[in-house]
């Protein structure tokens, strides 16, 4: 491969953010357990977010739910985890 080509290849290189640790991918669309997927040990009964702009609410990220990888006006994508609720446990 030429320096020309791998130059193309990094421009094309789409990223994104897990609980602040970057993430590299080739696809500009990923669902839900792709992303979960490419976190080292990722626990199952966690929970994915999308950090939306402005005072827009978070949104939940279900493994099938398919999610454009486009930055925005605000960057890259912020995605956060979140551990299953443990309200009235003792």
């Amino acid at each position: 491969m030429d320096e020309r080509t791998e130059d193309r290849k990094r421009e094309k290189e789409i990223f994104f953010f897990v609980d602040g640790i970057k993430y590299e991918t080739e696809h500009t669309v990923l669902t839900g357990a792709q992303i979960k997927g490419m976190i080292p040990n990722f626990n199952p009964l966690y929970s994915l977010f999308l950090e939306e702009p402005g005072d827009e609410p978070d949104r939940q990220i279900m493994d099938d739910t398919s999610v454009s990888l486009e930055k925005e006006k605000g960057g890259p994508r912020r995605f956060y985890t979140v551990p299953p609720a443990t309200f009235g446990i003792r």
